[in-house]
């Protein structure tokens, strides 16, 4: 409980969150680049969709879909920490009573 409440205002900021969000994000990402650079060897009409499009709008879509998952998996799990820190609290506040 003393780390979070030492730490809980830090870890809410938005380039913490991203900063440590990043490999999860990657993880997401990882699959898609996979998918495009190894089309050609299964799916001749994927290859051929994929290679249509510009590269750089493909990054670009990849690097947001990274930046949000990102962001998203550790609001979400800041949100989970606090939820169980208030409860904490609440319950450590009613046995004081």
């Amino acid at each position: 409980m003393e780390y979070w409440e030492a730490n809980r205002l830090r870890e809410k900021k938005l380039s913490t969150q991203l900063l440590f969000g990043i490999p999860m994000g990657l993880i997401f990402a990882l699959p898609i680049f996979i998918i495009l650079f190894t089309a050609k060897k299964w799916y001749t009409r994927a290859d051929m969709a994929a290679h249509s499009v510009n590269p750089f709008v493909l990054v670009f879509a990849v690097a947001i879909i990274t930046v949000f998952i990102a962001v998203f998996y550790k609001k979400h799990q800041w949100d989970m920490k606090e939820q169980q820190y208030l409860e904490l609290k609440r319950k450590e506040e009613k046995e004081q009573k």
